[in-house]
């Protein structure tokens, strides 16, 4: 049996961990089980965990031949929304759900975002349990050429950006979705290719720097998403929900 309040988290690429969420969940009594699913390491085939996270990476959702694992990735996402088990979709991960749940993906699509942008929370985000009371333009990291555009039918929309109208979603009542990156610092930047952001016009050193005045605001509001998120997996937790293995 493990524990309702551990978190399964799918990692896609070499240098898209967890990062602060850690942390900011540990603060909040849960723990987390990563599988460095890019590295080989197996992904289990039942979802036997209090929630699941799906980290970013560069890839579509369904880039079975690239990323063979996400099949299973897509498998686990699937239990988690069949059984009411708590979800946070990040970049990739926020693609990911809006597929499964009956949404659209679509490659190299709309204008690309790097580095601290601004977003604006939509009215729905209101009486959002994640989202709720959060400030009205807070920023975030992205790092993102896909993009989703469709979200599935019923999806509550909660957040937008000047480029990107799909930032933030919600499915059902415990299953969120974001295209931005709430768990990274602003030194993740300095890791991204050079050349990459220079062909998109942008200097890495700069989007460094204003990622790094940004953080001030940035990191508490992202921080008390992620706590809220902690205290939903230990409601949910306790209720013994659907698909969380109790034996």
């Amino acid at each position: 049996m493990r524990s309702t309040a551990t978190v399964l988290v799918v990692q896609n690429s070499a240098y898209g961990g967890p990062g602060r969420w850690a942390q900011w969940l540990a603060e909040g009594g849960v723990g987390m089980e990563v599988v460095r699913a890019d590295a080989g390491e197996p992904l289990p085939e039942r979802l036997e965990h209090g929630a699941l996270i799906v980290l970013g990476g560069g890839f579509l959702p369904d880039d079975d031949d690239r990323a063979p694992w996400l099949a299973g990735a897509r498998t686990l996402m699937a239990q988690a929304l069949a059984g009411g088990v708590p979800v946070f979709g990040i970049c990739l991960g926020g693609q990911m759900l809006a597929q499964v749940a009956g949404g659209k993906v679509a490659g190299a699509h709309g204008e690309p975002e790097f580095g601290s942008t601004a977003l604006t929370l939509r009215p729905e985000a209101a009486d959002d349990p994640l989202f709720e009371g959060l400030p009205q333009r807070p920023t975030a990291i992205e790092h993102h050429v896909d993009a989703i555009v469709r979200l599935p039918e019923g999806a509550r929309w909660l957040a937008r950006s000047d480029r990107c109208p799909y930032q933030a979603f919600r499915v059902g009542e415990a299953a969120w979705g974001v295209q931005f990156h709430p768990e990274a610092d602003p030194e993740r930047i300095v890791r991204w290719s050079a050349a990459r952001l220079e062909r998109h016009g942008l200097d890495r050193a700069e989007l460094h720097r204003v990622a790094l005045r940004a953080d001030l605001a940035a990191a508490p509001v992202w921080r008390e998403v992620a706590l809220r998120f902690a205290a939903l997996v230990h409601d949910r937790g306790r209720g013994a929900p659907q698909g969380v293995a109790t034996a």
